[in-house]
């Protein structure tokens, strides 16, 4: 069974994704929205961790460094500065929030092939979650492209 590196995946990476949430709310504290709503995104990831806790003490968690490379994400060690920094740091999000998405998506089908009420419910709502991250994400890029695509510095 190869659950536990997905579990693994999915353990590490909402771990990266909040750290990176806190690293944004932190440079671009500015920002009164980013600042706020990038440190609740990060409680919730962290709830996902402790979500999680039960169910990788069940199946294990595999730290695959052997695996390929494009399944394993860097968070972000710091941010950029300015509005185009903002719109970049946010983007970076967006795919590190996309990488744990379809992670949970793929736990699911698992989850749904071995009939684990209790795994499909903690997919259920982290998964929901996670969703509501991405669409955070796209609407704050959609807000902050004009002003740092075409504004002049």
């Amino acid at each position: 069974m190869k659950l536990p590196v997905y579990l693994g995946l999915l353990h590490r990476s909402e771990g990266t994704l909040a750290a990176s949430f806190r690293q944004v709310s932190d440079g671009h504290g500015h920002e009164p929205d980013v600042y706020f709503l990038c440190q609740a995104l990060a409680a919730q990831c962290d709830e996902h961790q402790r979500a999680l806790a039960p169910i990788i003490e069940r199946y294990g968690e595999v730290d695959d460094d052997g695996g390929p490379e494009r399944l394993h994400a860097d968070g972000l060690a710091e941010t950029r500065s300015g509005p185009i920094g903002l719109l970049r740091d946010l983007q970076d999000l967006y795919l590190l929030a996309s990488l744990v998405d379809i992670t949970w998506t793929m736990v699911k089908q698992a989850a749904q092939g071995l009939r684990d009420t209790d795994l499909l419910d903690v997919v259920t709502d982290c998964d929901g979650q996670t969703a509501t991250q991405l669409r955070w994400l796209q609407t704050r890029m959609k807000q902050a492209a004009p002003q740092a695509l075409i504004v002049a510095d």
